[in-house]
């Protein structure tokens, strides 16, 4: 196990409902993220290809529009398959960087026809490594994607350390979080599209709780990012012209900030890590082990899959 490396959160946007301009927007960021030395680079919630902020999809309780149907193939073409060619675009970008990347997707089930919102794993050798699918989506999130379960609650046991996470507002749900630091998680990502202050505390308190690295990362949008074509594109009328400000951080396992947050830019956030500081931070507090009380609580997890040693 390295020491002390280099981590990297990409703070920016896709090339709205664009997959392929998307990727190649992604490589230049995963270039530049391994220029700086990094080792883990992680880009936020539904990088590839959007995250639909301010837009309907033509549903209100009780009815659907057709224009609402047009927008929905839009974004289902704009996403990509968990072993399709675009995903396997990704794992030569790792490949390249020599880096592991987490990469936000909007992830397609072709036999379903259902939308995922979920994190793909890649090492850097290339191989894709696994998936995270959000468990719940959020509000009007609903709307679009599908829920995950809990087979896809994964972490991987790597040279990094054991890297695992969840998605935006996962991270308010106790059991969600407590199932991530049951496999004894040391590097916990936590990709999201939240801009407001708020989520730095729950960055801070996930580190402290979970005695763990937290890199919180997250998409810098403007309306104009969005294609005038796009059906739909009405609903953005009233939207601001910021409509994503960011807000990425890396926080260390005794909650200090070691890089960011970062507003109203896109950009890279780097930091150098190391695990030492993780079992240091154990003297007083784990979650898991001597702060328990396994005594009293007993935590299960429907079929959860084990660590994956990397």
């Amino acid at each position: 196990m390295s020491n002390k490396y280099t981590v990297a959160v990409v703070q920016a946007a896709p090339v709205l409902f664009d997959v392929e301009n998307s990727l190649k927007k992604a490589a230049k960021l995963v270039d530049e993220a391994a220029q700086k030395g990094s080792k883990l680079i992680l880009f936020p919630e539904a990088f590839i290809s959007a995250y639909p902020r301010g837009l309907s999809f033509g549903t209100v309780v009780g009815s659907r529009s057709e224009e609402g149907r047009d927008t929905w193939l839009h974004y289902w073409n704009s996403s990509i398959e968990e072993h399709g060619p675009e995903s396997e675009k990704l794992g030569a970008m790792a490949k390249s960087a020599s880096a592991f990347l987490v990469m936000g997707v909007i992830e397609k089930d072709e036999t379903s026809a259902t939308l995922y919102c979920s994190m793909f794993y890649y090492g850097p050798d290339g191989k894709y490594l696994g998936k995270h699918r959000k468990l719940k989506p959020t509000a009007a999130e609903r709307l679009i994607w599908g829920e995950g379960d809990g087979s896809t609650l994964s972490s991987f046991d790597t040279v990094l350390g054991k890297i695992g996470g969840l998605i935006c507002w996962e991270n308010y749900m106790p059991q969600a979080r407590m199932s991530m630091y049951n496999k004894g998680v040391q590097v916990y990502l936590a990709p999201t599209a939240d801009s407001r202050d708020q989520w730095q505390h729950t960055m801070i308190h996930t580190s402290l709780e979970g005695r763990c690295y937290v890199l919180g990362c997250n998409q810098f949008v403007t309306k104009d990012m969005y294609p005038n074509d796009l059906p739909g594109i009405e609903d953005l009328e009233k939207q601001p012209d910021i409509m994503c400000r960011g807000g990425s951080v890396i926080v260390s396992p005794l909650g200090e900030v070691l890089a960011g947050p970062l507003w109203n830019e896109e950009g890279i956030l780097t930091a150098e890590i190391s695990i030492d500081e993780v079992v240091k931070s154990k003297l007083d507090f784990d979650v898991i082990g001597h702060y328990s009380r396994n005594d009293i609580f007993t935590m299960s997890v429907k079929d959860q899959i084990e660590i994956k040693k990397i």
